[in-house]
């Protein structure tokens, strides 16, 4: 799959995280998200025990916390909503900070903080250790169809084409004059869209045009191998190998 760029998300790094090959860090994380989700909410203390493992994962991919703190931020929204939950929740109420609250809704706003929260922070490590289009590559080893991962490579490479030109066209209009004061920008704004969809269409056109006149028949030339070893496969089963362990405890202990 051809030359890929960095990835804003992407932190370049030599750690042994980072060598791993993409499909084994992605069974991994799926493996590790899903067995948080399996995991009793009552059992906080499994949580925690999840959440130093990815710090662990942090340390010796070299990721520094603070990154991965700002990237949380994404979650706001599932977190507000969290918030609301024991407040509209029905069933026993309990008082908290002098407030009458739902104590299953406390539960289940847990529930989804928890277990939110380490599967975000578990995609941030994996988004900085591995660049997108190796992503790309390791899902296609996954037995992705081709198609679907030629796709979503093109949606990559081409996603920061489309900004730069619509940044060109907010520049054109601004340099003409143009400010969105009222509804009565919606007009301009929206022949800006339509004529940012034709250009993105005819480029989309030309490229494959180019595409095929280069012997394009459908399968994109793999330029790097990212087949995995036994051993890589093992290092990358520790951290699901660990939460399965704990989930195992926090099924079995009372």
């Amino acid at each position: 799959m051809g030359a890929g760029h960095a990835h804003r998300l992407y932190l370049p790094g030599a750690s042994p995280v980072h060598r791993l090959p993409p499909q084994t860090k992605i069974v991994a994380v799926v493996a590790f998200v899903l067995l948080v989700v399996a995991t009793p909410r009552e059992r906080m203390w499994a949580f925690g025990v999840y959440a130093l493992l990815l710090a662990a994962v942090a340390l010796l991919a070299r990721v520094p916390f603070p990154t991965v703190a700002r990237r949380t931020v994404i979650e706001v929204p599932f977190v507000a909503f969290a918030f609301l939950i024991p407040f509209v929740a029905q069933g026993e109420k309990v008082a908290v900070l002098g407030l009458q609250v739902s104590q299953g809704g406390l539960w289940d706003a847990w529930n989804i903080l928890a277990k939110g929260t380490l599967g975000v922070v578990a995609s941030i490590l994996l988004a900085a250790t591995t660049e997108p289009r190796l992503l790309l590559l390791g899902i296609e080893r996954l037995r992705m169809p081709p198609l679907i991962t030629q796709i979503a490579a093109f949606m990559l490479r081409y996603v920061d084409v489309v900004t730069a030109e619509l940044g060109r066209m907010r520049v054109a209009r601004a340099s003409r004059g143009f400010e969105a004061r009222d509804l009565r920008a919606t007009r301009v704004l929206a022949r800006s869209v339509g004529a940012l969809f034709l250009r993105s269409y005819e480029r989309g056109e030309r490229v494959h045009l180019a595409m095929v006149s280069r012997g394009y028949d459908g399968r994109m030339p793999v330029m790097h191998d990212v087949g995995a070893t036994a051993a890589q496969w093992t290092a990358a089963a520790l951290l699901p190998s660990a939460a399965a362990l704990v989930a195992l405890t926090a099924w079995i202990a009372p």
